[in-house]
């Protein structure tokens, strides 16, 4: 088989966008909030008396914001081109993380940072970023999309140990200063160079990005936002995504307290704990080979259905390190999939005419579980002194969120390619 007729052909005109995609992605509102707040939730807590419920609640305030704002940025970059409102976003993204360095010991402004955050950062989450990858790529998407998603991976593994130097260098202040200049520095300038819709010309103006977006829109396969609502299967899949989310971004922030409930030392929980970073990185690329080959459905199931014994596990507690590592390893899995899983679908499901809207209302599903998701743990580990609650519970969502998708999604939808 040559390279044009395996796909692969495709990355040698579509790299620069996968590995742009890959940074902003990565340095965005999706895994930076997420990864970090665990580490410096302890920090807070010393500093201001916060409870954990409370601080892991600023995650519930960036969803029920991203709620709203994640379909806008999705029809915006629909009209405008996904260039613009990306770039855009990295930069208020990044200023706007700093802005925690600011906290005073009020919680109103501590979660008014959460909101201004999250619109100001709406623009970096996947919905730009994987609409450019998923028009330059066809044979291999699920591959393109996985690489594209590394990011939030590479970020997992290395933003815990990361923190934990920054905060004992430069204190918990210093630490939300330097992890929001990283988009700046690193996103930024790969972004403004190699990130692009295809079809995009260079030095186009305002008005000739529209019409080109509405040539584009009318000559592009697919549903629109308005006709997709009207299908059963959208639903599906914002269910099936909100329970995945519930309990995978509900334990990801506080895996460390996990850990350390379970009679963990503090070397250990460190490194195992970077794990979930680890096995990201192999499920974005495992994940996205094989939703290219196989049906993506049956792909999630397995991916989903695994996971939930490791929760089961770790709600047991005691320190078999071997055990633990290998549940933090699937549960990373589940999240390596995730992302990607639901760009493939959209696009596969329901074209790419109304791409944007569409994959921004489905992350709504998906950031209002993992907003909720983090603070039910925190609540719980507050009220009861034990995670084991929330854990069996996000076992048994993710059985049923994979069942859910094996059993109804059915075949992909053939649209005419114009």
């Amino acid at each position: 088989m040559n390279e044009k007729a395996s796909g692969y052909g495709e990355f040698r005109q579509g790299w620069p966008v996968v590995v742009a995609a890959m940074l902003g992605i990565g340095l965005g509102l999706s895994p930076v909030p997420l990864y970090t707040t665990g580490a410096l939730a302890p920090h807070l807590a010393q500093a201001f008396g916060w409870g954990f419920g409370q601080i892991m609640a600023g995650l519930t305030v960036m969803t029920l914001t991203v709620l709203l704002a994640a379909p806008v940025v999705g029809m915006l970059a629909d009209r405008f081109g996904v260039r613009l409102v990306a770039l855009i976003s990295v930069v208020l993204f990044g200023f706007s993380f700093m802005g925690f360095a600011l906290s005073n010991g009020s919680l109103v402004l501590y979660y008014a940072t959460w909101a201004v955050m999250a619109v100001a950062g709406a623009g970096t989450l996947p919905i730009t970023w994987t609409r450019a990858v998923n028009n330059w790529f066809e044979a291999r998407k699920g591959l393109a999309l996985g690489v594209a998603l590394l990011g939030t991976g590479l970020f997992g593994f290395l933003v815990k140990p990361l923190t934990a130097w920054l905060v004992a260098e430069f204190g918990w202040r210093g630490a939300y200063v330097a992890i929001g200049a990283l988009p700046l520095i690193l996103a930024l300038p790969i972004g403004y160079f190699w990130f692009k819709d295809k079809g995009a010309a260079a030095g186009e103006s305002v008005a000739e990005r529209r019409a080109r977006q509405a040539a584009l829109s009318e000559s592009t396969p697919g549903l629109t936002f308005g006709q997709t609502l009207r299908e059963w299967r959208f639903w599906l899949l914002g269910a099936a995504f909100l329970l995945v989310s519930f309990a995978v971004g509900g334990s990801i922030p506080n895996m460390e307290k996990i850990l350390g409930q379970a009679g963990f030392g503090a070397s250990d929980i460190v490194w195992l704990a970077s794990l979930i970073g680890l096995s990201v990185i192999i499920g974005r690329i495992l994940g996205g080979w094989l939703i290219d080959r196989f049906w993506a459905p049956g792909v999630a199931f397995i991916f989903l259905a695994i996971p939930a014994l490791a929760y089961w596990h770790l709600a047991a507690g005691g320190t078999d390190v071997t055990v633990t590592a290998l549940s933090i390893f699937v549960i990373g899995f589940a999240a390596g999939l995730e992302y990607d899983l639901m760009a493939f679908l959209v696009a596969r499901y329901f074209g790419m005419k109304g791409y944007g809207g569409i994959y921004g209302a489905l992350y709504g599903f998906f950031a209002l579980g993992a907003g909720f998701g983090p603070v039910v743990f925190g609540a719980g580990f507050d009220k009861s002194g034990s995670y084991a609650g929330p854990l069996h519970v996000s076992a048994v969502l993710l059985l049923i969120s994979a069942v859910l998708l094996l059993l109804l999604m059915g075949r992909y939808r053939r649209f005419d390619q114009a």
